[in-house]
């Protein structure tokens, strides 16, 4: 899968969610986070940093800040003087695999551990490889924290949806709008659901994103959106 389908591929199935996703952390935690590092991974930095800076410093947190100072990095032809940055987006995940599979590996059931899943499926899913993309966001979806493990469970149900496994993303998607959390809040699974069934059940989507037209305005641009693009009745 060459980079240009890729990034459409990321952008098209992340996009919406993650635009709640950091506006909605910004709104509870009162910081607004702002990084070009692409769709899924701008909220895992949302939230891995929201979770390094909730807790006290440990050897773990700090592999993890260091882990996500790359991903925070620009990709860029040059930088101010000792300032990180990378040429390239292949040589930026290179670097980041290096850091987060460590975290991973070493602090099984950890949170600093769903964190690096995440960023270590989010990589995965930009480089069309859905069967890692799959294993790494099933870790996160299995976290004892009930935030990190939502963005995992967000994640998870768009790689079922690029797979074809429509029912198993829905199931995913409904229990997240029945029990959101601080990271993926009614609003943002409803309209990641209603972006699943939009072809399969358009009367339900439709049901689902209508009371959200006159919500805050990020959230009323996406429903307003989805809604010219489902089938008419």
């Amino acid at each position: 899968m060459d980079r240009v389908t890729r990034s459409k591929l990321k952008t098209d199935r992340f996009a919406v969610e993650v635009e709640h996703s950091v506006e909605y952390v910004s709104e509870h935690r009162k910081q607004v986070f702002q990084y070009g590092a692409g769709a899924l991974v701008l909220v895992l930095i949302a939230g891995g940093i929201w979770y390094y800076r909730d807790r006290r410093h440990t050897q773990r947190q700090e592999e993890l800040a260091a882990a996500m100072e790359i991903m925070q990095a620009p990709v860029a032809p040059s930088g101010p003087p000792g300032q990180l940055f990378y040429t390239t987006d292949d040589l930026k995940n290179a670097d980041a695999v290096k850091a987060f599979k460590p975290i991973y590996d070493k602090y099984s059931g950890t949170g600093e551990a769903a964190v690096a899943a995440s960023y270590l499926g989010a990589i995965s899913m930009d480089e069309g490889k859905l069967a890692e993309a799959e294993k790494y966001f099933q870790q996160a979806a299995d976290c004892g924290d009930k935030n990190l493990a939502s963005i995992g469970k967000l994640s998870l149900a768009q790689v079922y949806l690029s797979a074809g496994r429509q029912p198993d993303a829905e199931k995913l998607l409904r229990a997240l709008y029945e029990k959101p959390t601080a990271f993926v809040s009614k609003e943002q699974a409803a309209i990641a659901l209603a972006r699943a069934i939009s072809t399969t059940k358009p009367a339900e989507a439709r049901k689902l994103i209508e009371p959200l037209r006159t919500e805050r305005p990020a959230i009323s641009q996406a429903a307003i959106t989805l809604l010219s693009q489902l089938p008419q009745q």
